[in-house]
């Protein structure tokens, strides 16, 4: 019976820090208590391992092919937080075909399983691999920052997972805010013309202030919980990870229903 939260981390535009974020997010899980796999979903560019500063032997690509196991390219950055990454430099990976699809999702059942969630750092924009993880996960956290080329992305990246798969349960975080009021009237914007054009409601899951503590820790190579987990930032992470924990359990019944990813139809 399934108990593991699938989170596609996703933004219509780049720079916004998804990485970054679900580094963080699935850091502070982990100091809670719980097991995480953070899966590099951008395929053709991947960037978690450099900001673990980790030299994984192995990726993604590399079990799709059959070169290696699934098992094998697993990279354990602390007891219960692993890492699957990604292959960089691999364009012909960026938009993942049906078949390798289905044969990915087969070679990562049986791992799953063992994690309380899943997090999955998607490439930006609406490529087809970022459309078809977006729809396998069984919820979505849209990043958006303040600034209006941010806003409009991702409302375009909404309508487009609406249109296409139907999906309309969006939750947004904020990052990189200076208060609380600048993150509100930011997602009120995109609120507002999704209430108004598409017909659903997003929700917001929260907010990250600007830090001068992350440029630093990213410059380390470490987690910004691990570097300073007393920062305005880290704090966060650990608000929005409670709120994350919550919701899954809010979930458990429905998890229990479906596989850790599952297309929706």
């Amino acid at each position: 019976m399934n108990s593991t939260l699938s989170v596609a981390i996703l933004s219509g535009k780049g720079g916004v820090g998804k990485t970054n974020i679900t580094l963080n997010l699935a850091y502070a899980l982990y100091q809670a208590g719980f097991k995480a796999l953070l899966m590099d979903c951008d395929m053709g560019l991947a960037n978690l391992d450099v900001l673990l500063g980790i030299t994984p032997e192995g990726n993604i690509q590399n079990a799709l092919l059959g070169d290696r196991t699934l098992e094998e390219v697993l990279f354990p950055v602390e007891p219960g937080l692993d890492v699957l990454p990604a292959a960089s430099g691999v364009p012909e990976m960026n938009d993942l075909k049906p078949e390798l699809r289905d044969l990915l999702l087969e070679r990562l059942k049986p791992v799953l399983g063992r994690y309380d969630y899943l997090f999955m750092d998607l490439g930006a924009g609406i490529s087809e691999t970022v459309q078809t993880f977006a729809a396998l996960a069984a919820t979505r956290i849209v990043i958006i920052t303040p600034e209006p080329t941010s806003l409009t992305d991702s409302y375009a990246l909404l309508k487009v997972l609406n249109n296409r798969f139907g999906l309309r349960d969006f939750m947004i975080l904020v990052n990189q805010t200076t208060s609380a009021r600048e993150a509100q009237g930011a997602f009120e914007k995109l609120h507002g013309a999704c209430r108004h054009f598409l017909h659903f409601e997003p929700v917001l899951l929260g907010h990250t202030r600007f830090d001068k503590k992350l440029p630093e820790a990213v410059c380390r190579q470490q987690s910004l919980l691990r570097y300073a987990p007393g920062c305005p930032a880290a704090q966060d992470f650990q608000a929005l990870a409670t709120r994350l924990q919550k919701i899954r359990l809010s979930m458990v019944d429905w998890l229990a229903q479906r596989e850790v990813l599952q297309l929706v139809q």
